[in-house]
């Protein structure tokens, strides 16, 4: 199922969902006009060209992107779930890979983390992700997070992460729709962008 370091909830979740099940639903939902890509709508106004889709599973995400026209690389920890990615989508690029330290040819000028993606992540190395990620932006490209909270990982402590790795937050929803971020409801939608070279806001 995995080959590297995850957490407890992620072990939870994997053993609990039927996959076949869990990718029909989001085909379903489509098929009866439900508004499915919000997180590929929001993409869209920051994305120009190449985007890397973290954490990406099945590829729901970046599999909408790469029908939009971008350049889209999906890493995951999961074979079976890369696998399903890459009978719907040869069109992007699916790679097994620790967000970690997984290391590309090329940098991105968006990645995006949906689906709690740093939740997923072992605890003692969750803090090494974001800056992983930051060093695969692109100058002024924008690193994308949608995700709830659950302590000690914090989103006092994702904006530390972002601004020692020289990202800085230029926006902040309570969801992929842009509604107000608001504290008590525990889930951000943060937009970072990495800092060019001599500029010093960060």
């Amino acid at each position: 199922m995995d080959h590297f370091p995850v957490s407890e909830r992620w072990r939870q979740w994997r053993q609990q969902v039927d996959l076949d099940e869990y990718e029909a639903r989001w085909d379903r939902l489509e098929s009866q006009g439900e508004a499915v890509h919000g997180e590929a709508d929001f993409v869209d106004r920051y994305a120009s060209k190449r985007i890397l889709d973290a954490g990406c599973g099945m590829g729901r995400v970046g599999l909408e992107l790469a029908r939009r026209g971008y350049d889209v690389v999906g890493v995951d920890n999961d074979d079976d779930m890369l696998e399903r990615a890459r009978r719907k989508g040869a069109n992007a690029s699916w790679l097994v890979g620790d967000l970690t330290s997984i290391r590309f040819d090329l940098p991105f000028d968006t990645i995006v983390l949906a689906g709690d993606v740093l939740l997923f992540v072992e605890p003692s190395r969750r803090h090494l992700v974001v800056p992983n990620l930051a060093d695969a932006l692109v100058e002024g490209g924008h690193l994308i997070c949608g995700s709830s909270f659950t302590p000690p990982y914090d989103l006092r402590g994702y904006d530390e992460w972002c601004h020692h790795a020289g990202l800085e937050l230029i926006e902040r929803y309570g969801s992929w729709e842009r509604d107000p971020y608001r504290a008590d409801r525990n889930y951000a939608v943060s937009v970072h962008r990495r800092v060019p070279s001599g500029d010093e806001t960060v």
